[in-house]
């Protein structure tokens, strides 16, 4: 009678706990989409770096949008290789300029990274070798979380590094507060905590 007792409280509470997450889902879906976020906004800097990853060009123009602004001089515009046999920054340079923004804004930084991790050192080097005071780290909305984690890691690992800001690029998939609401965005968000998490762990 006792166990029959614990099963039946058991399963009472594990359904209203569901039917609790259901009415609420909107805020902790809201809750985990946010948690993705990191956005310092503009400041006066030496530079914006581009991170790679974004193919329809929205990290870039942000970049530009900095320039115009008159927040930094030029933009770094990382560029992994394996698109098609270029780097990206030999696209996403190009795309910059066909939305009128002048070809000198930008410095390519054509590389063989394959992940945050391996873009932040070899970004970092880069800095240093032009002797960068201070940049602003531009990437995808919902990326800027861990990518900050990361290039402060790596600033550490390297012994210190220039002052950063994260800047957010916007995404037309992914919206903090509704991205569940879109298959593309469901996999903006499921992708980019299965990496938080594996990042957490070193992986």
């Amino acid at each position: 009678m006792a166990v029959r007792f614990f099963r039946l409280r058991l399963l009472l509470f594990t359904a209203a706990l569901v039917v609790l997450l259901f009415l609420t889902r909107s805020w902790w879906l809201a809750g985990l989409g946010y948690a993705l976020v990191h956005d310092d906004g503009p400041a006066k800097a030496d530079i914006a770096v581009v991170l790679a990853g974004d193919s329809y060009g929205h990290r870039i123009v942000k970049g530009a949008e900095l320039v115009r602004a008159g927040w930094v001089p030029l933009v770094l515009v990382s560029g992994p290789a394996g698109a098609y046999g270029l780097h990206e920054s030999d696209l996403a340079i190009p795309f910059a300029v066909r939305q009128g923004f002048p070809a000198e804004w930008f410095i390519a930084f054509p590389h063989s990274a394959t992940s945050t991790h391996e873009e932040a050192a070899l970004i970092l080097e880069e800095l240093r070798r032009r002797k960068v005071n201070s940049f602003l780290l531009v990437t995808s909305t919902y990326h800027t979380a861990r990518a900050r984690r990361i290039f402060l890691a790596a600033e550490r690992a390297s012994g210190g590094g220039p002052p950063m800001r994260t800047v957010a690029a916007p995404d037309e998939f992914f919206h903090p507060d509704s991205w569940w609401r879109s298959r593309q965005g469901q996999k903006i968000a499921f992708m980019e905590w299965t990496k938080t998490i594996a990042t957490v762990f070193g992986l």
